[in-house]
Formats: structure tokens, sequence, C-alpha cells
């Protein structure tokens, strides 16, 4: 079965683009992502991190609750609408732009992304059924991304992130070394991380 496709339904997807910049390799890809779901029947929601505006910083954690920002009330809209998420972003210092770090702080909350039940030890995950892609781009070689760091923001990005509020089927795609690669090579990483949809 498709990651687009649940049953005989089309999926409704969700492609966040991590970045927080405006003209990047991040934006061609999920825009890439986007136009190739749209092919296959899928309705598609395309989201840029650099178009939103909200304060990064949980200055509180959870002991004051901070208020959604219009843009973050539409994108909690969004992830419960979607039942597909692919999530396109650059690895920066082993793990995520601080923005889109605010961004799950910010959004991922309790009594949205997960429930404290009491007397267990581990919350209830609220976003369960959906299934997620992650398709990461980096200036380190793989080989010494996985063998020499141990892949740490994967792990923690699947396991206590997008598995932890209820994605499911988690699968990675990585580019790598993007600093000094031919336009060309671009343009075919491009082309390439469409087929995450598979």
């Amino acid at each position: 079965m498709s990651f687009l496709r649940a049953s005989e339904t089309p999926a409704r997807l969700l492609v966040l683009n991590g970045n927080p910049g405006k003209a990047t390799l991040c934006r061609q890809m999920a825009e890439r992502i986007a136009e190739a779901a749209r092919t296959q029947g899928t309705e598609v929601r395309l989201v840029h991190l650099c178009d939103l505006s909200f304060d990064a910083n949980l200055a509180e954690g959870y002991h004051q609750r901070m208020d959604w920002e219009p843009d973050l009330a539409a994108l909690a809209e969004t992830l419960v609408w979607s039942d597909r998420l692919v999530l396109v972003q650059p690895l920066w210092w082993g793990s995520a732009p601080g923005k889109l770090k605010g961004l799950f702080d910010r959004l991922l909350m309790p009594g949205f992304a997960f429930a404290y039940i009491d007397g267990k030890a581990l919350p209830k995950a609220l976003l369960k059924g959906r299934k997620a892609r992650v398709v990461i781009t980096s200036d380190t070689p793989w080989f010494v991304l996985r063998w020499f760091y141990g892949n740490g923001w994967v792990k923690v990005l699947k396991r206590q992130i997008l598995a932890f509020v209820g994605y499911g089927d988690l699968k990675t795609m990585y580019f790598g070394p993007i600093r000094g690669a031919s336009a060309e090579k671009l343009g075919a990483m491009v082309e390439k991380s469409a087929t995450i949809l598979d």
C-alpha cells in the first residue's frame, strides 16, 4: 500500500518545509513533493516555516500556557486535518533549526498532541493513526552522520517527537553533502526527494 493511500481513501497530506530560509533546497524539495502528491490525487497543504509568525521560545515550559498565535492555530488545524506528514528539513548542528525546534515546542502541547494520564508513566498519543516521512539535507556525509555521530537527531525526531505524539510508519530520506554539489546534482536530489512518497 502506498504511503499516500489508506485502503481506498486518498490521504490528506501536510508537507512542512522546516527550513526557516526563503530560497532553499528544502523549499524546492517540499514543493516538488507536494506537486508529486497532487498528481496522485492527494489533497495537499504545503506550509513553509519561513511564512509562520510565532514566538519560538516556550519560555515557561508547561508551567504557564502560551496561547497560539494565528499561524500556529492554523497549523494545528492542518495537523488534525491531515493523516500524512512529510517534513523536509536541513540538519543544523546535528539537529533542527531553532525555529523548527521552537515550532515543535509550541505546537505539540499537552492536550493537543498528547495527554498525561494519572497513574501512567507515559502520556497518551493524541495524533495516532497518522504516518510520517522525513527528508533531511546536510553537509555531513551520511556515513559520518550515522557511524561517527550516531544519527542522534533522526532518533530524537522519530522516537521522541513524532512517534511520541502518535505518528507511525516513520521513514527517512537523507541528502548530502549539499555544500559544493553541482546544480545538476542538486536538481537530481529535488527529483529524488519526491520518491519519499513511494
